[in-house]
């Protein structure tokens, strides 16, 4: 794990129960964020809630980053972030991974390189969360019990948080059937 300056007992534990893993760490504020490989994730999430020294009972939060024309250098565009919240502790921890898209698209295709390991079955709370990343970035979530979309119309062409998404759409606000009061 590079980064050694920064300590936290979570990193520690991580690095002795994977020692063949590729993990980076870094603190930003006082929050620390453990990065790791996509294809580690799903375990070392699990590691972290059932590990008694770990302990991160709650899942506060899933979503995604879109880095497309970022100013520092990402070698990769889309980063999906956990949020790990432990109570016993009173600590929390960011854990993140790192997608890079391997098709080029307008946006509105699924890219099967945009995919990370559901943690439905480690918190069931996050159902609802992945399901928003997958409807807002495209990102999808392997293992997820129901993957559709939870904001937008099921045919919606495209994901509306990734930065080569216009501002303003595509002009799907100007095609939609106005229903007045009056409308059965």
């Amino acid at each position: 794990m590079s980064s050694t300056s920064i300590e936290h007992p979570a990193l520690q534990r991580v690095k002795e129960a994977f020692p063949e893993g590729s993990f980076t760490a870094s603190r930003f504020r006082g929050q620390v964020t453990l990065v790791l490989d996509s294809s580690e994730s799903h375990n070392v999430l699990r590691f972290l809630r059932e590990d008694p020294e770990c302990s991160y009972e709650l899942l506060s939060d899933v979503t995604a980053v879109d880095y497309l024309d970022y100013p520092a250098s990402t070698s990769k565009r889309f980063a999906v972030v956990w949020v790990l919240r432990s109570f016993s502790r009173d600590d929390l921890l960011l854990v993140k991974c790192w997608l890079d898209p391997s098709i080029e698209t307008d946006g509105n295709e699924d890219d099967p390189a945009l995919e990370v390991s559901s943690v439905c079955d480690i918190w069931p709370g996050a159902e609802w969360r992945e399901r928003e990343v997958y409807d807002m970035f495209g990102i999808r979530f392997s293992g997820h019990p129901d993957l559709r979309r939870i904001l937008m119309w099921k045919d919606f062409p495209v994901f509306p948080l990734r930065k080569d998404y216009p501002l303003r759409g595509r002009g799907e606000r100007e095609n939609l059937d106005v229903i007045d009061r009056d409308a059965t």
